[in-house]
């Protein structure tokens, strides 16, 4: 009996084509359009968790931050003419903020790394990067920030100590300034001095966090050089030329990581930090703290709330592709009025009546969600493959999109179905 329904109700659907592909095109944009919407969000958010959980859920990163220029702190000027006065403005970190963390919360954390950064030109021959990323750092940098050596070695200890003048580059920077030479043992300019490459590292995504820069750099441009080579060659005076004067900037460490021993621990290490700096800094306005894992946890409720948007928006074409086969299937029963009548006379029952409508909408609901799943996988393919925008197509967001679009067809079906069943047999034999 049932076979007998079920075939009854694909044969009725092929008499019009075309109606049924128009009424099914609501369910398959809908399904698609949940499958689509929610690949493309999970896919940026999940990069964008990806970029914090490279930072490293267990360390603490302290950073200079240039402070507002007002009266007290801005450079000098002249009353008399409005031009500005040469001045050094000094801020943020201080070699001595270094000190005074590794020792008051050795106890909580297991490495700590200095960093400087420094802006130089770096010239191999006739190659040459323009204000690059100088990097003056100790060795702990490469476990703690998690990069990794493609050939030759990383900064060492000895490095540090004899104030050596080397320089580990990292991929992008290689490329640039040697092109298809093997730059390892040989010779590079930064600024004015000499430094022989001793590594070259592995590419890195852009989660890894450029001091006061993150998320702004290409970090496969970087070089590194000991953080004594760069305290003694480099110095910490910047000079900044501007329309009618020269200013001058003063900063010791561009950032300080600290791992932390455990991840409960984590919060809790910050806030002593941020103590023990505003000591040094009472106005508390040349430094920030950022905690990575406080960031992650944000970031992930934040992509559950953003699927949620997207899903419950995606869902309301799925809404108007149910109102459709509703809509289409009442078309329907007022078309095959005398057919019911028929049925009715020569035994049919209410519940066949029922049945045979409710197998017409499951048939349209459950095809279009299957071209809806094809459309819905396809279309993140295609926007990864023609853009730079990451996709995630979840095996979840399939089935939640199929199971509403079958759900859509039983719940939109059921009072056509019952309407049809309802009518009067003599009255559905009159009908013309």
């Amino acid at each position: 009996m049932w076979l007998a329904t079920i075939k009854l109700g694909v044969t009725n659907l092929l008499l019009h084509k075309l109606r049924s592909f128009l009424t099914m095109l609501g369910t398959i944009l809908g399904v698609a359009s949940v499958i689509s919407m929610l690949a493309i969000g999970e896919g940026s958010k999940q990069h964008a968790v990806e970029q914090i959980r490279q930072l490293g859920a267990s360390n603490v990163i302290v950073r200079s931050v240039k402070p507002g220029l007002d009266d007290n702190n801005a450079y000098a000027s002249d009353g008399n003419t409005g031009q500005r006065v040469s001045r050094v403005l000094e801020y943020g970190l201080l070699h001595s903020d270094y000190d005074v963390l590794t020792t008051a919360l050795a106890s909580t954390i297991k490495l700590s790394v200095p960093i400087s950064l420094i802006r130089r030109n770096a010239q191999h021959g006739r190659h040459r990067i323009t204000n690059a990323r100088i990097l003056g750092t100790t060795p702990e940098f490469k476990q703690v920030k998690n990069i990794h050596i493609q050939r030759g070695r990383f900064l060492t200890d000895l490095d540090l100590d004899a104030t050596a003048s080397v320089v580990v580059l990292s991929e992008g920077a290689a490329r640039r300034l040697f092109t298809f030479e093997d730059p390892l043992g040989q010779t590079l300019l930064l600024g004015e001095g000499a430094y022989r490459v001793v590594g070259v590292l592995a590419p890195q995504s852009s989660g890894n966090a450029t001091p006061g820069e993150v998320g702004q750099a290409d970090l496969n441009n970087d070089l590194y050089i000991p953080l004594s080579a760069a305290r003694s060659r480099f110095g910490e005076l910047q000079v900044i030329i501007a329309a009618g004067s020269r200013d001058y900037e003063r900063t010791q460490l561009s950032e300080i990581t600290l791992a932390v021993n455990d991840e409960r621990f984590v919060s809790q290490t910050a806030a002593m930090a941020r103590k023990l700096l505003e000591r040094s800094h009472p106005e508390g306005n040349d430094f920030e703290i950022q905690v990575p894992l406080e960031l992650l946890k944000r970031a992930e409720r934040e992509k559950r709330i953003w699927n949620l948007v997207l899903g419950s928006i995606a869902g309301i074409s799925l809404l108007v592709g149910g109102i459709g086969i509703m809509n289409i299937m009442l078309a329907t029963v007022t078309e095959r009025t005398r057919e019911i009548g028929i049925r009715r006379a020569i035994g049919a029952r209410r519940k066949h009546i029922i049945a045979q409508f409710l197998v017409e909408t499951m048939v349209l609901s459950t095809v279009g969600g299957m071209l809806g799943i094809v459309l819905g996988v396809a279309i993140p393919l295609v926007v990864t493959m023609t853009s730079e925008i990451q996709t995630v197509t979840s095996w979840w967001s399939v089935l939640l999109a199929f199971g509403i679009s079958v759900s859509s067809g039983v719940v939109f079906g059921v009072y056509p179905a019952r309407r049809a069943a309802m009518m009067n047999p003599i009255e559905a034999l009159r009908h013309q």
